[in-house]
């Protein structure tokens, strides 16, 4: 689908909503600009993916976790920014 849109003033360009709700792009999403034989394309950026595929090998590298065990929907509650806080916890009190 061809849409159309105008550069304002201030240099910026409205996406139309449809085409937005087509690729998913919420507020916020973002775009690399690619200029190209004088026209532009918006991609957008890959996101990293916390998720991404370990082999079974690196799963049995992991230590076993010294700690208590923690209910499921507690540790789900965290963060990447907490778990991390966590082992770096972990890493200094081990080394004390």
């Amino acid at each position: 689908m061809n849409a159309q849109t105008k550069v304002s003033a201030k240099g910026q360009v409205v996406i139309p909503k449809d085409v937005r709700d087509r690729l998913h792009w919420a507020p916020g999403t973002p775009l690399d600009v690619i200029e190209k034989a004088g026209s532009v394309t918006l991609k957008a950026r890959e996101r990293h993916n916390p998720f991404a595929r370990t082999t079974t090998a690196e799963l049995d590298a992991i230590p076993d976790w010294p700690g208590q065990p923690q209910a499921l929907d507690r540790i789900s509650r965290l963060s990447n920014d907490d778990i991390g806080f966590i082992l770096d916890q972990q890493e200094r009190d081990a080394g004390d």
